[in-house]
This record gives structure tokens, C-alpha cells and sequence, in this order.
């Protein structure tokens, strides 16, 4: 009897932990709920970037704590690996905050918008971020670097640093060079001068994106000069540091939360206004190369909602492997007030002309796109 009762405990548990994976298994994206991984636990993944390396998709994303101190770096960088985009393992910490009250990426610091890319020639995967230096606000506008031989890590702190420091962007007039000292306050005779004020230190950087060209070059965009305006800054082949070469784009225009892809030769942009936590219309933009010129699209949000971009903010936009013209946008739904509740907002893009286009759906497919 004891052995007839053993099988019969041991089948009953076969049998729950099946139709408890079988209530985990997503097969569809449901916006704005809370999302669980593999182990039931909510994907704590923030303002996330992604990768795919064989076969596997990667989210990079900051790991939220509970109340306001979740606005700020406790833990690190977490990595979720999944192969159908519904379903994430948690991989861990790829990239921790460090205990050196020394170390730029102390715990307690701003560390923001982590994003991953693959050199197929250094064999490394290397981590961006935007960083803001523990209990100085958001004066120090600098990028963070990182690398690790595996995507889940563990990611080597390298350094910190601001934005091609020493060089002028390549569509800057002649008449706004020269030594910081011509001009007067940061302002030149011409116009309000930031780039000669953050000539030698290098240029703010603040809301990024990476993204990697068909040729495997590699850009870093941010919000830069007090956000009023993007730059668009070329990479080393190792994607680790500046080559000095970089663009000024929607000058004055205030953009921050910048998203890239490209799609039959076209470059395009998505992005949102400052205006903090509060969400705002989206914008978006094609040119017909990184370095532009871009021509903007508008909101290229539609229904309701569509001038809150379905509250939520831009982080990502994904193209799905094997499905040919499909791309995902991928938001952010801040919760300042208890950082660790932030939802995420996965939409699927649509094309008309040369504009995309984001509607919201309560529940959509890969299959159904």
C-alpha cells in the first residue's frame, strides 16, 4: 500500500507541476499587465534593451526594488533569455551595483536604460548605460561601459565617461568652433553654445540606445546638451569607446527615450518629449542614413490614449527574427512611486508609406500580426 500510495503522491505532483507550467507558458502579449517569468515571479527588467545571439532573445533591464528608492540602482542589471519572445528564464544579475562606495556604479546610483550588443570579432558582449553618479542628481550625464565573454554575464565594469570628449560633431558650422574661452557663459554670438562648454569634458549623455548597422558598425544615441538636442556618435570596432565621429540631430527639439531600427534601407526613430515620469506623444522619424538627414513622422501612435503613447515611454524597438518586416515596440509604464510595479508595453508596428504605426491591442500574437 505504501508503495501504490508513493506512485499515486508521485503522479498527482507530475500532474500539478504540468498544469502549473501549463498556466506559466505564455503564448500571446497582454500590455500593461503584470508579466511573470518561467518561475512565476514578475520580469524585473526596466527600460530594457535586447539581443539576439543564437537563437535566444536577451532583455537587459534595470532590476526595480519596492517604494521610490527603487528609482535608484540597488541590485544591478538583470537578464532574461527567452526562444519565443512570450516565456523568460531568469538568467540573474548580469551586471551588479557595486559595495566600493568608491566605484561610479556604487549601489545607490542612477543606472538607466542598459543596453547590450554582440562583436562577433572581439568575441565580447558589451553593455551601455546611462549613469548619473550617486547623490549628484542628474549633473554628471555620463555613459557606462561593460563587457562579459557570455550574454548572461557576469558584465565587467570598465568605466564611465561622457560623450566624444575632444571632438565637434561633423554637421556643426565652422562660425560655433573654437576655444571654450570665445565663448561667454556658454553662449556664442550666434547661438546658445553647449557643445563648446563640454568641449574637453565631453558631451552629456543621458536616455540612450545602441544600434548596430548591416556592416556591424556600431552608434550610441542619446539625449544630450541639457536634452535639448540628440546625439548620434559612431563607435570602435570594439564598441567600447567613441571614434570621435558623431551628429547632431532634432536640435532644440528636446527629445529623450530614443529607439532605432531599420527597415528596407531606412532608418527610423522613435522617441518622446522630457517631461519626467509623466508620459507624452510620442515622435517618430525616417532618414535615409544614421547620420540623417531625418525628417519627422509625427506621433506615430493612433486611437485612444495614442498622446500618452498608451502611457507608457519608449525603450526598445525589436525585430523579430524569421518574420520579415515584423517589429515590436517595446514601453515602459513608470511607476515612480513604487518603482518595482513598472509594466511594460509590447505593441506590434505597422506600415503606411514611409510612416510606422502604433495601435493598442489588449492581447495580440506573433501569429496573429
Amino acid at each position: 500500500m505504501r508503495y501504490r500510495h508513493t506512485i499515486f503522491s508521485a503522479l498527482l505532483l507530475a500532474l500539478s507541476s504540468t498544469a502549473y507550467a501549463q498556466r506559466l507558458s505564455e503564448s500571446s502579449f497582454r500590455p500593461g499587465e503584470v508579466w511573470n517569468d518561467t518561475q512565476g515571479k514578475a520580469i524585473n527588467a526596466h527600460g530594457g534593451g535586447f539581443l539576439l545571439y543564437k537563437g535566444t532573445y536577451y532583455w537587459y533591464g534595470e532590476h526595480k526594488t519596492e517604494g521610490e528608492a527603487g528609482n535608484y540602482a540597488q541590485v544591478g542589471v538583470s537578464c532574461y533569455s527567452s526562444r519565443d519572445l512570450y516565456n523568460w528564464k531568469n538568467e540573474g544579475i548580469a551586471l551588479p551595483v557595486s559595495k566600493d562606495e568608491s566605484s561610479d556604479i556604487t549601489k545607490g546610483c542612477i543606472l538607466e536604460r542598459p543596453k547590450v550588443i554582440y562583436n562577433a570579432k572581439t568575441r565580447k558582449f558589451v553593455m551601455w548605460f546611462h549613469l548619473e553618479l550617486k547623490g549628484k542628481g542628474y549633473v554628471s550625464a555620463r555613459t557606462g561601459i561593460a563587457v562579459a565573454d557570455k550574454p548572461t554575464g557576469p558584465f565587467r565594469y570598465i568605466r564611465s565617461t561622457r560623450s566624444t570628449p575632444g571632438s565637434y560633431p561633423v554637421n556643426m558650422l565652422d562660425l560655433h568652433k573654437g576655444p571654450h574661452g570665445e565663448f561667454k557663459n556658454g553662449v556664442h554670438p550666434d547661438s546658445v553654445n553647449l557643445i563648446g562648454r563640454d568641449l574637453e569634458e565631453g558631451q552629456m549623455a543621458r536616455d540612450m540606445q545602441l544600434f548596430v548597422d548591416d556592416d556591424g558598425k556600431a552608434y550610441h544615441i542619446c539625449a544630450s546638451e541639457e536634452n535639448s538636442t540628440l546625439h548620434i556618435a559612431e563607435l570602435t570596432e570594439d564598441y567600447t569607446d567613441f571614434t570621435g565621429k558623431y551628429v547632431r540631430a532634432f536640435v532644440n527639439r528636446y527629445m529623450e527615450a530614443p529607439a532605432l531600427f531599420k527597415k528596407d534601407g531606412l532608418y527610423y526613430f522613435m522617441g518622446s518629449d522630457c517631461t519626467g515620469w509623466n508620459p507624452n506623444a510620442a515622435r517618430s522619424a525616417v532618414a535615409p542614413s544614421i547620420w540623417g538627414p531625418w525628417r519627422e513622422l509625427g506621433n506615430p501612435c493612433e486611437g485612444d490614449d495614442k498622446d500618452l503613447t498608451f502611457q507608457s515611454q519608449s525603450t526598445y524597438i525589436l525585430p523579430v527574427s524569421g518574420k520579415k518586416n515584423t517589429f515590436i515596440y517595446m514601453g515602459d509604464r513608470w511607476n515612480p512611486k513604487n518603482a518595482i510595479d513598472g509594466r511594460y508595453i509590447w505593441l506590434p508596428i505597422e506600415f503606411e508609406g514611409d510612416r510606422f504605426v502604433i495601435r493598442w491591442h489588449d492581447k495580440w500574437s506573433l501569429d496573429s500580426k
